[in-house]
């Protein structure tokens, strides 16, 4: 008697664990399906909500923020250029803290700007590649010959050629990065594009005042 009491107990035991299983299956099932449901679902499955990040990067930017980006690589690269002669040539040490501030603060831009442009799918400028003045309308990078007769001066006639040089090649990323403010749409470019404008405009004044002094 006492067997066959233990085995109905048992019996009965497995009876409710699988209709409460069977209970709990046809719930999870429910709620698996509504769309709805603690943002699970069909509606919001890992495959469509990639497609859908993807989309969303490819549209934080526009032609403008490109032609920033492609243009200001190769007109930072030259300052940068330019003002790596200062450190051999120059006599004043004012012009060389220019320089180096010049050094400081493009370097990372032009790391940045190259960043956008591989992460937009567009091409970043090759090195020594120059500029495209047809597409940018600038004017304001330094040509083959100004560059030959800043890397050939020094002392004074070096420090009055480099800062003639860079205000007009500071006034030029000045007007690129106010037409970026304008026209981009990417609220990281158009940020950068603002300091620029501030920064450039900024140093541009300090050389005018040091190119007095000479």
């Amino acid at each position: 008697m006492i067997c066959k009491r233990s085995l109905v107990r048992r019996t009965a035991a497995v009876t409710v664990a699988s209709a409460a299983a069977l209970v709990l299956a046809a719930c999870g099932g429910d709620n698996a399906g509504s769309p709805g449901h603690n943002g699970h679902g069909a509606a919001s499955s890992p495959s469509s909500a990639s497609a859908s990040a993807s989309s969303a990067v490819r549209g934080k930017h526009n032609a403008a923020d490109v032609a920033f980006a492609q243009g200001m690589i190769p007109h930072h690269r030259q300052a940068v250029e330019m003002a790596d002669l200062a450190e051999g040539r120059a006599r004043s040490a004012e012009v060389k803290k220019l320089a180096a501030d010049i050094e400081k603060a493009q370097g990372p831009e032009i790391r940045t700007l190259s960043g956008w442009l591989t992460s937009w799918g567009e091409d970043v400028p090759a090195e020594g590649g120059g500029m495209d003045h047809s597409t940018h309308d600038m004017g304001t990078m330094m040509t083959d010959a100004e560059m030959t007769e800043l890397e050939n001066a020094s002392g004074t006639a070096f420090d009055t050629a480099f800062l003639k040089m860079m205000i007009k090649h500071h006034e030029g990323a000045v007007t690129m990065a106010k037409t970026e403010r304008t026209d981009g749409t990417s609220a990281p470019a158009v940020k950068l594009a603002g300091r620029i404008v501030t920064a450039q405009s900024t140093e541009i004044e300090r050389m005018n005042k040091l190119l007095g002094k000479n």
